[in-house]
């Protein structure tokens, strides 16, 4: 298994957000700033890393009929770290992330990579695996992030980007910008794949 190959899928092919359409729940809630982006980016992909891992190190110990709910516990573990450090030194970014952030430990695609993934393989390819994956997320809500931040609120990081006078897009940063924004990434993406294959 070429390990590159497994990278560079996990980000593309195998896109979580823009392939897969798994997960997309906190896309379209917490990506009205970029901030917040980032902060969940980061933290699914620390959660994918270490419960890949872990699958991983002991698939060959979780019984069949138990692997649903171990990989839930293990999945939690992680997910409980995450949110005791920033709510420890970030809590701001705690706060903004909301019940979003305890719900990672059922997002499908943390979920999707421990069942059809790190449970079927050893533990450097599911480390890349997840890392790929997380990476392959945090491109989706970074992006997400950045544009209805800029076009909704004309800042970026909450710094002003764009003139005071502009007057913002605020239909960028409702639920149904998001959602709108969010189809319109996932035809770029998938248009940019079809040319990129060809």
């Amino acid at each position: 298994m070429k390990l590159s190959k497994v990278f560079s899928d996990s980000i593309l092919k195998n896109n979580p957000i823009f392939m897969q359409l798994i997960g997309l729940c906190s896309v379209l809630a917490v990506t009205n700033k970029l901030s917040n982006s980032i902060a969940m980016g980061a933290a699914v992909t620390f959660v994918l890393i270490m419960s890949n891992m872990f699958v991983s190190i002991f698939r060959k110990f979780i019984p069949e009929s138990i692997r649903i709910p171990a990989f839930i516990v293990i999945i939690a573990t992680f997910v409980t770290l995450v949110e005791m450090v920033l709510e420890a030194y970030v809590p701001a970014v705690f706060e903004s992330l909301g019940i979003f952030l305890p719900l990672i430990v059922v997002n499908c695609c943390i979920l999707g990579e421990a069942e059809g993934f790190a449970y079927k393989n050893k533990v450097i390819p599911s480390i890349i695996d997840g890392l790929g994956t997380g990476v392959g997320y945090s491109i989706a809500v970074i992006s997400m992030g950045l544009i209805r931040e800029l076009l909704g609120f004309g800042t970026l990081l909450d710094a002003n980007i764009l003139p005071e006078s502009y007057p913002g897009i605020g239909f960028l940063v409702s639920p149904a910008g998001a959602f709108m924004l969010l189809g319109l990434l996932i035809a770029g993406f998938r248009s940019w794949m079809k040319k990129r294959e060809a």
